[in-house]
């Protein structure tokens, strides 16, 4: 509630806020709307300059993004916990995408209300996917991860080259800016880095390449293959966008997280995680 301004009551400031008094209203009734020490509001809650008030939105209507999330490992001494993430499914709640998400699933499915994240997969990649069960487990394996510690190897359909000599390293700088659907190279200090090798001819035209990523950043693997000449089949945004309805999920982006392999913090124990899924990435018919 900023310190700018002042209003007689919580819901006064929330109208204000949101335009929307009916929906203020029916949350305030449900007891939805809570302050910052987790007191709901009602119609007489003064208005508190400086604190916080929690007013949830709406969730939106979801389609139900199909196929299953297999346990890969499960260690509940280290809170470790590894899962086979189909195309389709965001890792967190962002956007559009809250219910059908990986953490919401699994969150619910498995009981497991501290559920996080050790690191992210885009939501059209499929494959292999590190969370942690307990919060006081999170900060390791987090940390792991930003200081370069799991490794990652890919897979990917694509086209096959006609000048490209492989194995190749990319290198390069890539900027993604929000709000905008394409990461692009920019100039500069180079920020990522992709070994692609061609691991087999699948048929004529079509090869499956195999992607060692030394850093993270956002769609960079589709990135550096589409600037290559050969960009992985099924890809609605390079090397151009192109509309897909977000029920249709026909076609998914031929790009698999296979496997991972690193240290385990707190055990010390090495850990290789590999996906039971396989190119071409498959989907599971809807119910």
């Amino acid at each position: 509630m900023p310190r700018e301004r002042s209003f007689p009551t919580v819901v006064a400031f929330l109208v204000h806020l949101t335009g929307d008094e009916e929906g203020v209203w029916r949350r305030v009734r449900d007891g939805e709307v809570l302050l910052g020490d987790g007191t709901p509001v009602d119609r007489r809650t003064a208005y508190r300059v400086g604190g916080s008030v929690y007013l949830y939105r709406d969730l939106p209507e979801e389609p139900e993004v199909p196929g299953e999330l297999p346990v890969l490992l499960r260690d509940d001494d280290t809170g470790l916990l590894a899962v086979d993430k189909p195309p389709f499914l965001a890792t967190m709640p962002r956007g559009s995408h809250v219910e059908q998400t990986v953490l919401v699933r699994l969150r619910r499915e498995l009981d497991l209300p501290d559920l996080a994240p050790v690191h992210r997969l885009d939501r059209l990649t499929s494959g292999v996917l590190l969370l942690t069960t307990r919060r006081e487990a999170r900060g390791a394996y987090q940390r792991m991860v930003q200081e370069g510690g799991l490794g990652k190897t890919y897979e990917a359909l694509a086209p096959l080259p006609e000048d490209l000599d492989l194995p190749l390293v990319v290198r390069n700088r890539l900027v993604k800016e929000r709000g905008v659907l394409q990461t692009r190279v920019v100039p500069g200090t180079p920020n990522a880095e992709t070994l692609v090798e061609l691991a087999e001819v699948v048929e004529p035209g079509l090869g499956r390449y195999r992607l060692t990523p030394t850093t993270g950043q956002t769609h960079q693997l589709r990135v550096h293959l589409a600037g290559l000449g050969i960009p992985i089949l099924g890809d609605p945004l390079y090397p151009q966008v192109r509309e897909v309805a977000p029920d249709d999920f026909s076609a998914p982006l031929q790009l698999l997280a296979a496997e991972v392999s690193f240290t385990d913090p707190l055990s010390g124990a090495g850990r290789h995680v590999v996906s039971r899924r396989s190119l071409p990435v498959a989907v599971a018919p809807g119910p």
